[in-house]
Formats: structure tokens, sequence, C-alpha cells
């Protein structure tokens, strides 16, 4: 395992430092068919857009909170690691009027004006695609990213004592979420090379753990699936063996 990292951010740096063309995330929407698979240098590809918006365009500072309404899902994990680089810390699930910011999807709009500050919409559509009209009050995530730089130097860089996470009523160092997601992945049995196909959703710490961060720290990946309810035995099986999983999160 490799315990060098001290901070999220660290995680994404250490999958690009070793093959970056592997398989990170690999997700599922068993409601809609669709399967979008990143690649390391892929997913860094997004951080780097996501975090370059949130320090440049948003001038969101370290420290400040973010309010996030998004469910277990491949651009949920970009914000999850963009946050962590700028030193923003995430609320996961919060209350938007309690944040400085909101990044919403689709079905919680109205939740997400309580926020007084700035509020992103994601349309959480198939490859990322953006809303067919801008919803009122919000910035489309599908317009705004693509043209921010493809790499990101933190201004003010978070260090493994700074505050990174909130969820389940529990403030989290970035330091401390990788002593969760280590223990987690020896419980699990997580190895170098790994493959967890996780169910769980991305509003509590277990499924933050096995849905991303547990996978990242033993330099594995992770097959995430939303509604996979929807599969009967046969079909998951058959995921579990075109995909190569190797453990499971339900």
């Amino acid at each position: 395992m490799n315990t060098a990292d001290r901070t999220p951010a660290d995680l994404l740096r250490s999958a690009l430092a070793g093959d970056a063309s592997r398989p990170l995330i690999t997700y599922y929407d068993d409601a809609t068919g669709e399967r979008v698979e990143l690649s390391a240098a892929t997913l860094a590809n997004w951080v780097a857009k996501t975090a370059n918006l949130l320090q440049d365009e948003l001038a969101t500072a370290r420290g400040e909170r973010l309010a996030l309404l998004l469910p277990a899902h491949w651009q949920t994990a970009v914000w999850l690691l963009a946050a962590s680089a700028t030193g923003v810390v995430v609320l996961v699930d919060g209350d938007p009027a309690d944040a400085d910011l909101v990044v919403t999807g689709p079905d919680r709009l109205e939740t997400a004006l309580a926020c007084s500050g700035e509020r992103v919409a994601l349309a959480l559509r198939p490859l990322g695609g953006r809303f067919p009209a801008t919803p009122a009050g919000f910035i489309d995530y599908a317009v705004a990213a693509p043209g921010q730089g493809d790499v990101f130097a933190a201004l003010d860089p978070p260090g493994p004592d700074d505050p990174a996470l909130v969820v389940d009523g529990r403030e989290l160092t970035g330091g401390q979420l990788l002593e969760l997601a280590r223990a987690d992945a020896v419980e699990r049995g997580l190895t170098p090379g790994s493959r967890l196909m996780s169910t769980l959703g991305y509003d509590h710490l277990p499924g933050l753990l096995a849905g991303l961060f547990a996978p990242l720290v033993v330099r594995g990946s992770v097959v995430l699936c939303r509604n996979a309810g929807r599969l009967d035995e046969a079909a998951r099986a058959a995921r579990q063996e075109s995909e190569r999983v190797t453990h499971f999160a339900d």
C-alpha cells in the first residue's frame, strides 16, 4: 500500500506516476445504459479543469465550503478530487445555505438555490453533456469546465491537517480521510491492481471510501455502478467478468 500520499490530491498524482493510461474509474448508469471509462490521465484532465474553474473563475479559496449535492457519478469523483486540490472543504449532501458555493445535479436545483454564493449545475447527461437550457441562477458545468486549463497549480495548496470533507456529521482532514481509506482497503483485502465494483452512494462515508478513496490508496480502480438494482444476477455476473472485478461493495 502506498503510504507516501498525504492528501487526497496526492492520490491522483500517484496514479499518474504509475500507468497513466490504465482505467481508474469505470462508471455505469443502469437506468440509462451509460458506460464511461476514465484513465488516470483523463480523470486528471477533468480534475485540473475543475480545479481551475474553482480557483480562477469562481475565485474560491482554501477553507471555503462547497455543498455537494450529487449522486455516485464519475463527475462527482472529479469534484471531490478537484476540491481537495484547491483546499475547498466539501460538505457531502450539505446544506447549501451554510456553504460558500453549491454544486448540484438536475434533481436538486431548487434546494441549491438556498446558497447565496456561486451555484454550479451538472446535467449528468451521457458524455458530460450540457443542459438544453442553463438553469436560471446557475453556471452550467459542461459549458464552463471545458475551456479551463489542463494543468492546475494551487495558489494556496492544502496540507494533510487542513479540513477536506464533512460527511455523516463528521469533519475530516485530508490526512484523516486517507487513513480511513487505508483502513477500509485493508479490511476489504484490496491490493495494487484490485478492481472494486461499488453500488453504494456517495452521500455517506462508506460509499465514498469504497467508491473512490480506498481503491485509489492501493493503486487499484473502481467500477462505479448507479441504479445497479436494475441488474439481475446474470447481468451482475457478466459485468464482474467483463470488467475483471475482484471485490464488491454493496
